[in-house]
């Protein structure tokens, strides 16, 4: 698969599956209804793994601007690539929440609450506040990227002969669709423990390109995008990214010191 198709068909099964499990707690009559926010946040986690696994081996299955940005400032990627990447990524979220508005179109009907038609497709805080919003997307992003930048294959460990103790070794050891779990459990912990101020978008292109689609998209008795907080889900995970990289280049500047 190219690279490029893959972070389009990665974004889309992510907000496919991330969507679709706000929609499937928040709109009216489904078999989920008002089963809580642990049901999102370990939903999102899943769609990141299925979305992960699927994709990695093509492109890295960055699906998030700010891990491409994050990794692009740590000297990991490419900047020539950086842009296909994230115009993939942007038009797959797009294309992912239209796919979660016709799978729940019979439920989007029978509901009255805008803001929960809105939640389907796009973050919002829970208590409006531009400074701690933004803090809160940029500390969930700088988690995740800095989690990211750290992250490292398991390798076989082998006995010195002189001191009688397991060293790692130059053999990696490889995971094949279990190496995408970590990433998901990652998205699992920061749901949980910081998603509750702002939904914890993380991720320019989940927050922007599906708020496009509910601009589009004939969704009945929808209600405005909230525009107005729009720039927080987008600036937020990129500054928490372009921070990530500096702690990692930090770290790696007293490492070789040393």
């Amino acid at each position: 698969m190219h690279a490029i198709l893959a972070e389009f068909i990665g974004t889309a099964l992510l907000i496919l599956l991330g969507n679709g499990v706000v929609a499937n707690v928040v709109l009216p009559k489904t078999k989920g209804h008002a089963s809580g926010w642990i049901v999102i946040s370990f939903g999102w986690a899943m769609a990141v793994f299925v979305a992960v696994w699927c994709t990695a081996a093509a492109s890295g299955a960055h699906l998030n601007p700010a891990v491409t940005v994050g990794l692009v400032a740590a000297g990991k990627f490419g900047t020539y690539k950086a842009i296909p990447y994230i115009i993939a990524q942007f038009a797959g979220a797009f294309f992912g929440a239209v796919l979660v508005f016709i799978f729940y179109r019979d439920h989007y009907q029978v509901s009255d609450d805008p803001g929960a038609k809105l939640a389907t497709f796009a973050t919002g805080p829970a208590i409006r506040r531009a400074s701690s919003n933004l803090f809160s997307e940029i500390v969930g992003t700088f988690v995740l990227v800095f989690a990211v930048l750290l992250a490292t294959d398991p390798v076989i460990l082998i006995a010195n002969e002189s001191t009688g103790l397991y060293e790692p070794g130059t053999e990696k050891v490889g995971l094949g669709a279990l190496g995408a779990l970590p990433v998901g459990l990652l998205v699992l912990a920061i749901g949980l423990s910081l998603g509750g101020t702002t939904g914890y978008a993380i991720n320019p292109a989940r927050d922007l390109g599906p708020r496009f689609a509910h601009a589009i998209l004939p969704v009945p008795g929808k209600g405005d995008g909230d525009w107005s907080y729009a720039w927080i889900p987008v600036l937020g995970p990129l500054f928490g990214a372009l921070l990530a990289a500096a702690a990692f280049a930090g770290m790696q500047a007293v490492e070789a010191a040393s």
